[in-house]
């Protein structure tokens, strides 16, 4: 049960709650169709075509947890801070997608499902965090670091919590409480979320330290037009 947050497979999520998603899901997407064209830089749609082939990729490998679980990169944070929130969920939606048609990678009918919490919910989330945190953390290599660290844990976990919540609302019965799967759900991915943060913060100082003006979560900071302080140690 501790991989399904990450992607939920059929048979998981009762049917009225799985298309209560896919019409959440819908209207919030085409929500953040609307907002990414209105906003859109035409710099970000080389960058967003890489965000989404590096996710993609790292979706499709697992890294060791503990013994017995493994996880992958689920890309919200990633691709706020690269892109932003509305064209980093669309970025996030495309991969689930594709991810789900061709490879079977967590079941068509819980495609809302899995879109809400991992491209939605992620995202979102990561995108908040990041911007209250570079609010306080200074404006440093390492400030930067730090923020995307904390958003990456953050967004798995947020995610994670959203699968328990549809589960609370439409799961099928468990071999074991309702609280102990969440735990067990929560607990995992606090792990999967330090992995992905990891990941994520040395991806996204990487491309700040070559074109900082290309990172979204920089628009409007002195460090957009002045890289050099990013090659300060926090």
């Amino acid at each position: 049960m501790s991989d399904l947050a990450l992607h939920i497979p059929t048979d998981v999520i009762d049917g009225p709650t799985s298309l209560a998603a896919v019409l959440v899901a819908a209207l919030v997407v085409g929500l953040c169709v609307v907002r990414a064209r209105r906003h859109l830089d035409e710099r970000l749609v080389p960058l967003a075509g890489l965000a989404t082939a590096f996710i993609f990729a790292a979706q499709m490998l697992n890294f060791p947890i503990a013994a017995g679980v493994s996880g992958h990169l689920l890309g919200g944070a990633l691709a706020a801070a690269l892109l932003g929130p509305w064209l980093g969920a669309l970025c996030v939606t495309v991969v689930i997608v594709i991810q789900a048609l061709l490879f079977a990678d967590g079941a068509v009918t819980a495609l809302g499902l899995n879109v809400a919490n991992m491209a939605l919910i992620a995202t979102f989330t990561a995108y908040a965090v990041l911007t209250l945190a570079l609010k306080v953390l200074p404006r440093t290599r390492g400030g930067l670091a730090a923020a995307v660290f904390a958003a990456a844990v953050v967004s798995v976990v947020a995610a994670s919590a959203g699968f328990v919540l549809q589960f609370w609302i439409g799961g099928e019965e468990v071999g074991q409480s309702f609280g102990a799967m969440a735990a067990a759900i929560l607990g995992t991915h606090v792990l999967v979320g330090l992995g992905e943060a990891a990941i994520t913060a040395g991806a996204v100082t990487a491309v700040a330290l070559a074109r900082p003006d290309l990172v979204h979560a920089l628009r409007g900071t002195r460090l957009a037009q002045a890289p050099r302080d990013l090659k300060e140690t926090a």
